[in-house]
């Protein structure tokens, strides 16, 4: 019927009559959906109108009815129950929030908050894809508002609440609802670390003390949502979550979980989290307490594998704050004596009741308890008072009962060969840091006696089975025929390059000895003195030198080692330089001739350079007879030709190293005789070592060197920069920190010793600079004479009036030095342009005496070509020349006297002295080629040479 009135309608018009008698095709639209045809998957949606849910609860005419209550949230329950779409989710959580403020009111409500936190548990629901980003932030929020239900007084309502975010955050729900779409995991998960629910939760954690299921279901969540999120790491670290959780963790719990729950959540945040925030909130009496308490309770009462890793995980815990808080209460809880004690026990006896059946196995879990507790002593040490507490409890004794040659089998209840050496390893590690504070204990068990026992057990020989990968360093290599049984096991991080060989241990031994001596503790130097290290070192260093081994970086690492032990052994003792003598310069000689080249290798030699330089300054100079043997090796020179090569960190060490040895008379001999690259000599490279220090600290001077500003004539930019400060009397202002700032005082020394005149290889810009260098100390001192005025006018204090006077005085005699010598350099830049200017005119002097030498050769081959093809100018030349004869004669009638004789052979028309041979001066060659050339009379030219082909 409609569809007859629709083409009546388009073929008649608006009066009824025909417009057109076209025939008419009728068209029939049918929309067939995929819910018609049932293509649709998963369940039906069927939504309803919570707002009026919403009011119905809180309407103040309907708030009473509780049948209908339960009736709209029974629908409520029946129409979603594959969750709840993301538009809905203010609505829902309206009605969540009116339930748990009627609970106390009504029971029955309970139930229903409990159920429809079963549905938010499951992914929310979307229409479209841009529902994500438009309810993003409701679907925070909402998260949010599960927290805030935790304020519900009933434990299956919290429960839920738990069991909800745990399954929200893990899970992802397959079930389909037709026309919407679940949220992703990823997306849940982005939304619960946006939100504020880890921090509710943590502060919830103050309302369930007394209900112990329910506190471990919340922390089963944090768990959860602290073990790959920093952010809410971060989130729990802002509301204290680490004190909380540390301060109750003995709380009576038995089922065992809060404990290890409660140190799973703290080992997240140090993971993920700050650990200096972390370390801060657990600085304090209570948690430290728990912690020691925990602890202790774990390693003398479990027995399982489980509690001993937990033991593990507390002392890593503890490991950190001790690190990151020094000052943390460890002392004053008592936690440190107990940590020594447990440390100690085994190789110290003890009547402790603690330790009295406590045993340590071969399992990992106590050989990390082991390792762990060796490396919280070394973290314990930064704080002054705990070092009393370590000496109490012999913690030294119990660290140098490792050091002893290794075997290569153990007892029953012994560490195995493979962690008795990285526990002895770890524990020499420990005596790094811990001998130089606990210097009375290191001499009370002999320590240095013990290294260095051990240390000639290192160099001794290594086991056949690993000989080609032993060491370098051998005390005798005969000894090598022997057989060992010991070969090192590399594992640890100590061990490092100690597979197979002795190298580990050796490494560890120096580095003892280097912590020793770099205290400077003469009872410790005089001990090993005593004891050899010297000779035994320095044997140890020839053996290395002497190897055709390439050294790696440990091998660099141990020789560098080596140099400064002995450097702080001998330094300011003249008797151990002489023990030093020239087995010892020899070898640092050996390391003066190193190629610079390989300074840039990557394998330290840079280090054991400088380490070698501060030998030579320590072991040789000051000693007569080692610096007399230095200089016959030619030491001088091997330092300079260092300060020539190496890069300029180094330069100031050499200076010190050349200024020290200047004070023997023969050194300044070397130093004038040295030669470098291009034959320059050592004033020059002075000069020019100089130059660069200015122009590094930006000193003012023009393009010959010259100085610019007289009143400020050795003043740099970064010193002019921070200007003159009102200092006390015992800092030192900025000119005399400049002073050790640089190298110019050394430069300054050195000129000082070897002259500033008669020197040999400087140029004028040399001269310019050493005029400086010679009024060094002038300079400075006005400089620092302007500070005292500057420092006294900021003050306002004014000196008296002789002393004013003094001091004005003093700075015009200064200032009229620098014009002086500003004067002398401009006279010297006058007498090189000078010079420069006669050399010039010498120049083309010589330029023009060679084209008159080419112009009268010309001359000279013209007239005798002339000779040569005219003959009556030939008879004029020979007249001319006879002539000449005639006139250089003194007497005038000589041809008359009897003994006359005529030398000259008769009809010999030359202008040549006539012989019995003559020789005839062709033309030159380069006119006709040389005698191998064809020449042309015809034209007068050489003719084209044809080169015949090679027949094969």
């Amino acid at each position: 019927m409609a569809a007859t009135q629709t083409m009546q309608t388009e073929a008649f018009g608006s009066t009824g009559m025909a417009t057109e008698n076209k025939p008419t095709i009728p068209i029939v639209t049918h929309v067939i959906t995929d819910e018609d045809i049932g293509a649709l998957q998963g369940s039906k949606l069927v939504a309803m109108n919570l707002n009026r849910v919403v009011k119905l609860l809180t309407d103040p005419h309907s708030s009473m009815l509780y049948d209908r209550h339960v009736n709209a949230l029974q629908r409520l329950l029946r129409h979603y129950p594959n969750g709840f779409p993301m538009k809905d989710l203010v609505q829902v959580f309206k009605i969540l929030n009116v339930c748990s403020d009627r609970v106390n009111e009504q029971p029955r409500y309970e139930q229903f908050i409990v159920d429809i936190l079963k549905i938010c548990s499951l992914p929310f629901l979307k229409e479209k894809s841009s529902d994500e980003l438009i309810y993003e932030q409701i679907v925070v929020e909402s998260i949010s508002q599960l927290g805030y239900l935790m304020r519900v007084p009933s434990p299956e309502v919290r429960k839920q609440i738990c069991e909800t975010l745990l399954a929200f955050y893990t899970e992802s729900n397959s079930n389909e609802v037709q026309y919407h779409k679940a949220t992703n995991l990823q997306y849940n998960q982005r939304a619960v670390e946006n939100s504020d629910i880890a921090e509710t939760l943590v502060k919830s954690l103050a309302l369930l003390e007394n209900e112990v299921p329910v506190r471990l279901a919340v922390l089963n969540v944090l768990q959860k949502f602290s073990k790959t999120s920093p952010k809410i790491c971060e989130a729990m670290l802002r509301a204290d979550a680490a004190h909380r959780l540390c301060s109750r963790l003995m709380d009576p719990d038995a089922t065992g979980q809060l404990l290890f729950r409660s140190s799973e959540i703290l080992w997240n945040l140090l993971e993920n989290g700050d650990q200096a925030t972390l370390a801060s909130q657990l600085n304090n009496l209570t948690c430290i307490s728990q912690l020691r308490d925990a602890f202790i309770y774990q390693l003398t009462q479990g027995y399982s594998h489980f509690d001993r890793q937990l033991r593990n995980d507390l002392l890593v815990l503890a490991s950190i704050i001790a690190s990151k808080c020094p000052d943390a209460p460890f002392v004053e809880t008592g936690f440190a004596k107990q940590l020594v004690l447990f440390a100690t026990f085994q190789e110290v006896k003890s009547h402790n009741a603690l330790v009295k059946h406590l045993k340590l196995m071969q399992n990992h879990e106590d050989f990390e308890l082991k390792k762990m507790l060796f490396n919280i002593m070394v973290t314990l040490s930064k704080e002054s008072s705990v070092l009393p507490i370590l000496s109490e409890g012999h913690l030294m004794l119990a660290l140098f009962s490792f050091v002893r040659a290794n075997e290569s089998q153990s007892g029953p209840r012994e560490w195995t060969p493979a962690q008795f050496e990285e526990l002895q390893l770890q524990a020499m590690s420990c005596l790094c840091a811990l001998c130089p504070k606990m210097l009375e204990d290191y001499m009370t068990v002999q320590g240095s006696t013990r290294i260095l026992l051990l240390l000639e057990w290192c160099v001794g020989p290594v086991p056949i089975l690993f000989r080609s990968m032993s060491s370098l360093f051998s005390l005798d290599p005969m000894q090598n025929d022997e057989k060992e049984d010991f070969g090192g096991h590399g594992n640890s991080i100590h061990g490092v390059g100690g597979r197979g060989n002795k190298r580990a241990q050796m490494r560890y031994c120096l580095r003892v000895l280097r912590s020793v001596v770099s205290t400077g503790d003469e009872l410790a130097l005089q001990d090993l003195a005593d004891q050899g290290a010297i000779n035994q070192i320095i044997t140890i260093l020839m053996n290395a030198i002497s190897s055709n081994t390439d050294d790696d970086v440990i091998d660099v690492e141990m020789q560098s080692d080596m140099m400064m032990i002995l450097s702080c052994l001998c330094d300011a003792d003249v008797h151990r330089k002489e023990l030093f003598g020239e087995v010892g310069v020899n070898v640092c000689v050996h390391y003066l001739r190193t190629n610079p080249k390989l300074n840039n290798s990557g394998l330290g030699h840079h280090r054991l350079l400088l380490t070698a330089i501060d030998c030579v300054w320590c072991a040789v100079v000051g000693c007569y007879s080692t610096e007399d043997y230095f200089l016959e090796k030619e030491g001088v020179f091997l330092l300079i030709d260092l300060l020539e090569q190496c890069p300029k960190g180094t330069d100031n060490l050499i200076l010190g190293c050349l200024l020290d040895l200047c004070e023997n008379p023969k050194t300044v001999h070397h130093v004038l005789t040295w030669r470098g690259k291009d034959n320059t000599s050592a004033a020059h490279l002075f000069c020019e070592i100089w130059r660069n220090e200015e122009r590094d600290i930006g000193v003012k001077r023009d393009t010959n060197g010259a100085i610019v500003d007289v009143k400020q004539p050795l003043m740099g930019k970064l010193q002019e920069s921070q200007g003159v400060i009102s200092l006390p009397a015992n800092c030192m202002s900025q000119a005399i920190a400049d002073v050790s700032e640089n190298m110019r005082a050394k430069i300054y020394s050195i000129y000082c010793k070897i002259g500033f005149t008669d020197l040999p290889g400087l140029t004028v810009e040399d001269h310019i600079t050493l005029t400086v260098i010679e009024k060094y100390l002038d300079f400075k001192m006005g400089e620092v004479w302007t500070e005292i005025l500057s420092e006294l006018d900021q003050e306002q204090v004014r000196p008296t009036t002789p002393d004013m006077e003094a001091v004005e005085a003093i700075s015009r005699a200064i200032e009229n030095r620098a014009e002086i010598v500003a004067g002398t350099q401009l006279e010297l830049l006058e007498a090189q342009q000078s010079q420069d200017m006669l050399n010039e005119q010498e120049f083309y002097a010589e330029i023009r005496e060679n084209y008159r030498q080419k112009e009268k050769q010309l001359n000279d081959f013209s007239d005798f070509v002339a000779r040569t093809s005219n003959y009556e100018l030939l008879k004029a030349a020979k007249e001319r020349q006879e002539y000449s004869i005639e006139a250089s004669r003194i007497p005038n009638e000589y041809k008359k006297s009897d003994f006359f004789h005529d030398t000259d052979m008769p009809n010999l028309k030359t202008t040549t002295f006539g012989s019995r041979h003559v020789a005839v001066e062709s033309t030159p060659i380069n006119l006709t080629g040389g005698p191998l050339s064809n020449y042309d009379p015809s034209t007068g030219t050489k003719k084209v040479r044809k080169s015949m082909k090679k027949t094969k």
